[in-house]
Formats: structure tokens, sequence, C-alpha cells
């Protein structure tokens, strides 16, 4: 329900409404209307999700006014999940740029009231290329409804707006519903992580899922020592590699174990008489390449470890290189 402001009676204090309370009787209609939502997923949104996954071409979303604001994020949402995408504008689509809807496409069209006048050369250019339609809408017997191959209905509920007519609760229903069918089909779709990865190169997301052996430094020399070394030695080769441990290796370059500062520490009255194979530890953590930066971090933060070796994907004792919990900072 809609907050009101009732007028005070003659002699009564006035009902104290303040902006917070306010807002929070928005988010709260509007988590009320995601509700009545999720109740109204049924077959139809299956094979809407079914169609966008097998869809051969790319999937187009089109709306006008708040829905193509939407459909803008959906289509964003849809291209970083595995599901090639784009939007087109709806005004613009009668000025030419129905050239852009071909064959192989999926066209999933947003409109609250189905009547949107400016999709209407858009449906019938799909009609014509039979190219499946889905669409998000609230009036079961509007034009878009009742063209659509997989209409999807919204819930009928009160906008969250003091006169029920700003787009607010069905905008809301309709990002949240654009949202599931990006993720179901990308489930369908099978895309996995390393997909995701590449379709985000950048910011925190591409950090965090950049393959782990990106962390190391391609010039760097990986400290080795074997296991009948003296502790001495391995000191001067972490010393000189500066990555705060060395690995140990055996005579075909294989990983037997790895020394950290701490154990050099532990070990300091013994450094001249000890070997590293004396000293190191027998069953060091590592990570295959691979896998992600964001998987090595929680490694070393679960582990409370500060070095983790960076292993070869098909051999779990060759080691490549040594991270520091430093390198990975930016991902806590």
């Amino acid at each position: 329900m809609a907050t009101q402001v009732n007028r005070p009676r003659p002699g009564s204090a006035p009902d104290i409404v303040t902006p917070a309370l306010i807002g929070a009787a928005v988010i709260r209609q509007e988590a009320q209307a995601l509700l009545s939502l999720a109740d109204a997923v049924g077959d139809s949104f299956g094979s809407a999700a079914q169609v966008l996954a097998s869809c051969r071409g790319r999937i187009v979303v089109t709306g006008l006014g708040k829905s193509g604001h939407i459909g803008r994020k959906i289509s964003s949402t849809l291209a970083s999940t595995g599901s090639p995408s784009f939007f087109l504008h709806a005004a613009e689509a009668g000025h030419g740029d129905l050239g852009m809807l071909s064959e192989n496409d999926v066209l999933l069209a947003l409109s609250n009231s189905g009547e949107t006048a400016e999709l209407r050369p858009i449906i019938a250019r799909a009609l014509q290329l039979n190219v499946p339609v889905i669409a998000i809408a609230s009036r079961p017997r509007s034009f878009l409804v009742n063209a659509a191959n997989f209409p999807l209905l919204l819930p009928d509920v009160t906008e969250a707006c003091p006169h029920g007519t700003a787009p607010t609760s069905s905008t809301t229903m309709m990002l949240a519903l654009g949202d599931a069918l990006a993720i179901a089909a990308m489930r369908v779709r099978g895309t996995t992580i390393a997909d995701i990865a590449r379709f985000h190169p950048a910011g925190s997301i591409g950090n965090r899922l950049a393959p782990v052996e990106t962390l190391l430094r391609p010039r760097a020399r990986l400290p080795l020592v074997g296991p009948d070394a003296m502790l001495s030695d391995a000191i001067v080769e972490m010393t000189s590699a500066g990555r705060g441990a060395v690995c140990v290796v055996d005579d075909a370059g294989l990983l037997v174990g790895i020394i950290t500062d701490g154990d050099i520490r532990r070990s300091i009255d013994k450094v001249h008489v000890s070997r590293c194979g004396d000293v190191m530890n027998v069953e060091p953590l590592t990570i295959r390449e691979g896998r992600t930066r964001e998987d090595a971090y929680h490694v070393m933060h679960d582990n409370r470890i500060t070095v983790l070796v960076v292993v070869a994907r098909d051999n779990d004792r060759k080691p490549l290189g040594i991270i520091h919990i430093h390198d990975l900072e930016l991902i806590a």
C-alpha cells in the first residue's frame, strides 16, 4: 500500500511521516510485488528461458520509456552471462533500425501496458522473419501479449507512488524477471566461470576472475632449492626472489616441499647445520593454473598463509611460481 499522509483532526497532533519512513514503505511495497512475481513464474517462463539459451543469433531487447531503460540493463545482463544481446530502441526501429533484427534472433519486448505503439512495427517484422517473441507486460489482453509466442505476465500490483502512476513496482518486476531469464538461460546454456571471466576482463570482476597465473611475474626467477641444500642456501634463494618462500624440488624439478620466511625464523639457530629437507613443509598448499585469483585469495585467507605455490594445470607437482597475499589485496 502507498504511504498516505492523513489530515490531522481538529485539536489533534499531525501524523509525522518522515522521508525515511516513506522510503521504507516503498521498498516494502516493491518487495511484495517481487514476491507476487515469484509466485507467478510458470511454464511459459521455462519455455522462454529455453528459447533464449538456444538462440543461434542474438537476443534483441526492445522497449520504450522506463521499459526501455530496464530493457537496456536486461540486454547487458544477458550479454554478460553468455547470451549475445543488444538493445533496439523502439522509436528508432521504425526509422531504419529494423534491419538489426534477423532470422536467427529472438525478440524480447517490454511494455507494462502491452500497447506501446512503437512496438507494432517491430512485432510485425519479427512475425515476418519467424523470430520468436518473448513479451513482458501486465495486461493479458493487450496487443503485445496476444502477439507473443511466450508471454510473461506481470502480477497486477499498485505502483509504489502516492498516485499509483510512476513506473516503480512494475519496472522493478520487469528488471527482476529479466535477471531471472538471463540466469536461467545461463544455466541452461552451461556458461562457465571461465566464460564469465572472458566477458569481464576489466574492473573488480575481472580482477577477481582472472587466472591466478596472471599474478606471476613474467621474468621473475622461481626460487628453488633441493632437499639436500643447506638452509642458508634457501635464505639466499628466497632473498633474491623476494617472494617470502622457496620451493623445494627433487632432481626432476617436482615439488616436494616449501620453506617460508616463518620456517626460517623458527629454525634460525640451525641455519648453518640444517638441510632444507629437515625444515620444509612436506605438504605445501598449492593452486593449479587456470583457477581464479579469487580462489587463491580464499585458499590463503582460510588457511592463514601468506604465500601460495602455483602449479601446472596438468601436474600438481610442477611449480610455476609463488604468489603473495599482497598480490591479492584488491580481492578482499
